[in-house]
Parts: structure tokens; sequence; C-alpha cells
């Protein structure tokens, strides 16, 4: 596959990617704020958000073999793509964290409030920001 089309279907994944990653903390909120008594909605919630995990996470790593991919066949390299690797492992560990939140939720085990959820929805945010003005601006 030429440069190009690899690099538009990886923009086209990590768009994708990202969606799930914004997405699936907004249902924790949800989740947080959920009565007790409201086993409908739990129920309802905890299945959108282990949909939504399932269906992001192997498109989380679609992006991984693109991006390696437009990585070794162009011999991309400088300082700003080692920040960027950086904000990746980052993300597919928040991938993963949201995981465990997910499974915390599932067993009822969860302790943390809606506030946390909100701050920690804003995180992929932050990242991909980074992630786009390193890649755009290479400033190191």
């Amino acid at each position: 596959m030429a440069y190009l089309e690899m690099k538009a279907l990886h923009i086209v994944l990590v768009v994708s990617w990202f969606a799930g990653l914004f997405y699936l903390p907004r249902i924790f909120v949800n989740l947080a704020m959920v009565p007790a008594d409201s086993a409908a909605e739990r129920d309802r919630l905890l299945l959108m958000a282990g949909k939504l995990y399932r269906f992001m996470t192997p498109i989380g790593y679609l992006v991984l073999l693109s991006g390696g991919w437009l990585w070794l066949v162009n011999g991309i390299s400088g300082p700003w793509l080692h920040a960027k690797l950086v904000l990746v492992v980052l993300l597919v560990g928040y991938n993963h964290y949201c995981r465990r939140l997910l499974r915390d939720f599932e067993q009822g085990a969860n302790r943390r409030g809606h506030v946390w959820f909100r701050w920690f929805n804003e995180a992929p945010t932050l990242l991909l920001a980074g992630a786009v003005f390193l890649v755009v601006l290479k400033p190191f």
C-alpha cells in the first residue's frame, strides 16, 4: 500500500479510536451518577460501555500497526517522534486502564465519583493535542 493511502488509513483509525477514548469515560461519568435503585439504567450503561470497549480496543491496535508501518517503511525519525511515542504509550495505558475501571463498575466495586471521571475524561484530549502539535510542528 502506498504511503499516502496508509497515512490516510492511519488518520481514520486514530479518529475512530479517539471517539471511543472520548466517549467511554463519559459513560463512566453517567455510571457513577446512577442511583443504587436503578438497575436497568446501570445495566444499559454497562452494556454500552462493554460494547464500546470491545470495539475501540482493536481499533487502537490497528492504529499501532499502521503507525508502526509508517514509521518503519518511511524511516521517520527525530526527537519529536520519541516524544510522540511517549504520548502513544500513555494512550495505550489509558485505554487499558479504562478496562480496569469498566471491570470495577461491572463488579460493583467503583469507588470514584462522577467528578473524578469528568477530569479523567480530559486526559485523551490533552494527549491528542500534544501528539498533533508534535506531528505538525516537529518542534525538536
